[in-house]
This record gives C-alpha cells, sequence and structure tokens, in this order.
C-alpha cells in the first residue's frame, strides 16, 4: 500500500450535515477500496490564496491514509462530481507503507509532543514560582 495526502477544501456556505456527508463519504471510499484511514483532520474554514467560484473562504480537511491507485481515481471522481468541493489535491507520501506502523509513529509523535508541553508547562510554573519569591525577598 501507498500512503497518501489528499486536502480538500469545501465551499464554506456549506452546512455542517453537507461537509459531514463529504467527509463520511471519503472514509466510505477508502473502506469500500480495502484502504486504511490513518488521520482525517478538519482544519476549519481558512481564507484561501485566490478567489475559487466566487468564494474567498473554504473549509479545509485532510486526509492521511494508505491505499492503492483505484482509490485515489475513484475519491477524485467524487470530488469532481460533487459541486460542493471547490479544490483537491493528492499527494504520495510514500510507497510501500504500512498502516498500523505509521499509525503508532502518530501516536508516538503526539505523546511526546504531549510529554514535551507538560514539562514545558511545569518549568514556566517553577519560573512563575521562582520569580515570586525574588519579588517577596525585595521587600
Amino acid at each position: 500500500m501507498n500512503r497518501y495526502e489528499t486536502i480538500f477544501i469545501i465551499e464554506p456556505d456549506t452546512g455542517e450535515d453537507g461537509r459531514g456527508q463529504i467527509i463520511q463519504k471519503v472514509r466510505d471510499i477508502i473502506a469500500g477500496y480495502n484502504g486504511a484511514l490513518i488521520e482525517m483532520d478538519e482544519w476549519g474554514t481558512k481564507k484561501m490564496a485566490y478567489e475559487i467560484r466566487r468564494k474567498l473562504r473554504g473549509y479545509y480537511v485532510r486526509a492521511d491514509y494508505c491505499g492503492a491507485g483505484d482509490l485515489i481515481a475513484e475519491m477524485e471522481r467524487n470530488f469532481r462530481i460533487d459541486d460542493r468541493v471547490l479544490k483537491y489535491m493528492t499527494v504520495l507520501l510514500t510507497e510501500n507503507t504500512n498502516p498500523e506502523k505509521v499509525r503508532i509513529e502518530i501516536e508516538e509523535a503526539a505523546e511526546q509532543k504531549a510529554k514535551r508541553a507538560k514539562l514545558a508547562a511545569e518549568r514556566a510554573a517553577r519560573e512563575a514560582d521562582f520569580d515570586s519569591d525574588d519579588d517577596r525577598s525585595d521587600d
């Protein structure tokens, strides 16, 4: 299986239900073509670099998944048919990827990030305590 990333932009006027339908359809296509969804990130409404179909903003979604070429063809076919999808782009990230290994790597990276954030918060709290102790000793 190859690992792909697809970013698609949904029309900003599309309601929450409509966006949910599109995202669920992407999930269904990946599952239907024996792909493995690794991560689905909804980035939300953002300003686009240029106007598309008279729209300056769009709802961005990123899908990280593993699959074969026929999966990509079907997903992009559905994007072309759906008028609510303004733009899409699929990029090959790696070839011959094990989806479970990628999920584990992502989880480990998230755990490391959480640990670093916790240590930084503890360090900031200690420094704040140290600074307040200095302020009291000046009195």
